[in-house]
């Protein structure tokens, strides 16, 4: 096409092109573009992370070793810093205050560092996880993989360092009259519902995090309420006798005291199934799957936005 000009000039005007009038979302289908870091389908997402595997485990070791490295006790402090609290907790609570009541001495301390222990795994899964995109935006940013990987790792890393603190507890319950039977071997299903439990929240904080970074400011005070909810020093039943019965019941259901609970009762012979609440186990397995789908899929519908902004 042309057209003359004011001063005699021929002007060529350009044709039209085919694809004016397209959007961009059809200019992509037409041409067989995608977005750069897409969401993947959910199947396809947790095939991306079974593929990670291999880095999911190196990181979380990796982070673990380097937790004490400029420490001179190295990786003692592992099992130091959660032995230090129930030695606190027990000259506060045990003695000074007497929240051992009902217990005897034999008892109450090895169901005082099974708690701390316990909890810290859950405690220490949530600030990890509330940090985990926040804290490490460099690596967001500069590779490709599933997002997940990290609040997984991290709660790789506390389940990593819960091990070497089972070691101890282990040793005092011996010490204080607890001998190994076939009960023991529950300390595996426990702890493997509390893994996948602590997974699904520090996915949950992750996503939160990410967003708000303020949040690693405010756990602290939620996490030390949530402990003193628990049961972590103290039998709920017992220190709640002459209260409404519903206010132990619903502090004997949440999830820290259940998997706390299901550890004492596999480990200690004077923690018999009269301190637990009715279906204890469908408990735990309930906040497990609960959690663990409905922290996966929270943090999954956000992937595509994590490092940006």
């Amino acid at each position: 096409m042309s057209d003359t000009t004011h001063d005699g000039a021929i002007a060529m005007s350009a044709r039209p092109s085919p694809d004016d009038g397209l959007t961009p979302a059809e200019l992509a289908a037409k041409y067989g573009l995608s977005v750069s870091g897409a969401r993947p389908g959910l199947i396809e997402y947790v095939r991306q992370l079974w593929g990670r595997r291999h880095f999911i485990l190196a990181f979380s070791s990796a982070k673990l070793t380097a937790q004490y490295s400029q420490a001179k006790l190295g990786q003692l402090w592992q099992v130091a810093t959660p032995l230090l609290n129930a030695l606190v907790y027990y000259l506060i609570f045990g003695l000074i205050l007497g929240a051992g009541r009902g217990m005897s001495k034999e008892v109450y301390i090895p169901f005082l560092v099974a708690g701390v222990f316990v909890f810290t795994f859950t405690q220490t899964s949530v600030m990890a996880g509330v940090r985990a995109i926040s804290g490490n935006l460099g690596l967001v940013r500069a590779l490709h993989f599933p997002r997940a990987s990290l609040p997984i790792s991290f709660a790789l890393q506390q389940l990593q360092q819960l091990l070497f603190s089972m070691i101890v507890l282990v040793l005092i319950v011996v010490a204080f009259g607890s001998y190994p039977s076939l009960s023991w071997l529950l300390v595996v299903p426990a702890l493997a519902l509390q893994f996948v439990f602590n997974i699904g929240l520090a996915l949950i904080m992750a996503r939160m995090g990410s967003k708000t970074p303020d949040l690693a400011q405010l756990m602290p005070f939620i996490m030390r309420t949530w402990m003193y909810g628990s049961g972590v020093m103290f039998s709920i039943k017992v220190m709640l006798a002459d209260k409404p019965a519903w206010i132990a019941e619903v502090l004997m259901y949440n999830p820290a005291a259940i998997y706390m609970d299901l550890i004492r009762f596999a480990l200690i012979d004077g923690y018999d199934s009269s301190n637990l609440p009715s279906h204890v186990w469908l408990a735990g397995v309930i906040w497990a799957v609960l959690l663990g789908v409905a922290g996966f899929v929270y943090f999954w519908k956000a992937e595509e936005r994590y490092g940006r902004g």
